[in-house]
């Protein structure tokens, strides 16, 4: 019989106690067994797993298992499961329900993160980028200082952190980014990342993230036909998590719809009219865009490493450039045929396998008769690309 026994801070419940009480063997983690005071407790070098493991070998009675918060999310009940395990779980307040409370914040639009280790450092960040209101579960090498440092300058977020919520020390502290990389922080539970200048989100049905756009490959009026739009969005795979360039963005459409489907997203792009019409088409579909305006490739140069790249425009030397930096896709529009064969093989000189395609789409017309016809617009051609090794 194994029960987990989530602990915010506050009394435990009395069936909580009779557990503890009836358990020949507790575990959990040390800081939360010193404060229960658990006599019975037993730590050590070994796993959880395989304490509960050679305790069952012996058949030495009930097994209390101590958490921290509600074990049933991101806790440790997913890992008992997933070991064959079936336990009974008296949970306890979420360290994010309390992280909010203490901010006198709502949270059901809220995106949780809760990173493994500083390997997923960069989704969680651009989950931050993308997102308004993002709480972060810390763990070792992703906590403030890290977060704060990443999104600066280019995303601005107020940081709220919490530390030994429930405990004797629990403190909670809004922070500037520039402090928050700079201060010491004692053992932080949990960061929300909040964009000062976001309105909050109409009532809704689902909490977390909103639902993806009722419809995409926008009418959006630019230079890129929405037949082609479709082809480089699937390609380009944009998804909550990644951060998309779309360098020579023109007026933004890739760019807009890369963000309505939940990416972080860069637009690089030299011309201030197209600058201006980027804002506008930002501003018009309420999405998050970073503009950075300059000539590529030097403007790529102090930009994040990107998941997915499209070019709408530049040469060769800018496909190279953002090959180097090794999205796992890459896509670009090139404008003649005679020109396809020179960016395969750029591509393929550095590591990427590469195919072009040739799109074609006719509208369907009404004659002064009022009979149909089909109206071809021009050809374009696509270029998408992938590493030949994914890392």
């Amino acid at each position: 019989m194994i029960t987990v026994v989530g602990w915010d801070g506050s009394e435990l419940s009395a069936g909580a106690i009779d557990r503890l009480r009836e358990a020949a063997l507790v575990v959990g983690p040390d800081a939360v067994v010193g404060r229960l005071r658990l006599t019975a407790a037993t730590t050590g070098d070994e796993t959880l797993l395989d304490t509960l493991d050679r305790h069952a070998e012996h058949g030495e009675g009930p097994v209390v298992v101590v958490a921290e918060g509600d074990p049933g999310f991101f806790g440790v009940v997913r890992e008992l499961r997933a070991h064959g395990l079936r336990p009974e779980v008296l949970p306890a307040t979420s360290l994010v329900t309390r992280a909010f409370a203490c901010a006198g914040l709502n949270w059901e639009d809220a995106l949780v993160v809760a990173p493994s280790g500083p390997h997923q450092l960069s989704r969680v960040v651009n989950a931050c980028r993308a997102h308004p209101k993002v709480a972060l579960l810390v763990t070792p090498g992703v906590g403030p200082a890290e977060i704060a440092r990443e999104l600066a300058p280019t995303t601005p977020r107020a940081l709220i952190v919490c530390e030994d919520l429930g405990g004797p020390d629990q403190r909670v502290t809004h922070s500037r980014m520039g402090e928050a990389t700079t201060r010491p922080w004692k053992d932080p539970d949990v960061v929300l990342v909040v964009d000062p200048l976001h309105k909050g989100a109409p009532p809704g049905w689902v909490a977390g993230a909103r639902p993806g756009p009722a419809e995409w490959a926008l009418p959006f009026g630019g230079r890129i036909p929405p037949e082609v739009r479709a082809y480089v969005l699937a390609k380009l795979g944009p998804r909550l998590g990644d951060l998309v360039w779309d360098v020579g963005s023109g007026s933004g459409e890739i760019a807009v719809e890369c963000a309505r489907l939940g990416a972080a997203v860069i637009a690089v792009e030299r011309d201030a009219h197209s600058c201006a019409r980027i804002r506008a088409a930002v501003l018009d579909h309420g999405v998050k865009v970073a503009l950075t305006r300059g000539q590529a490739p030097p403007a790529l140069e102090p930009l994040p490493d990107p998941d997915a790249v499209f070019v709408g425009g530049g040469g060769p030397d800018v496909i190279v450039a953002c090959a180097a930096r090794r999205p796992r896709s890459l896509v670009c529009v090139v404008k003649t045929l005679e020109r396809v064969p020179a960016v395969l093989d750029r591509l393929r000189e550095h590591g990427y396998r590469a195919e072009g395609t040739q799109i074609l789409a006719s509208r369907l017309t009404v004659r002064p008769d009022g009979s149909h016809g089909l109206a071809a617009s021009d050809p374009v051609f696509v270029v998408h690309a992938v590493p030949a090794h994914p890392a």
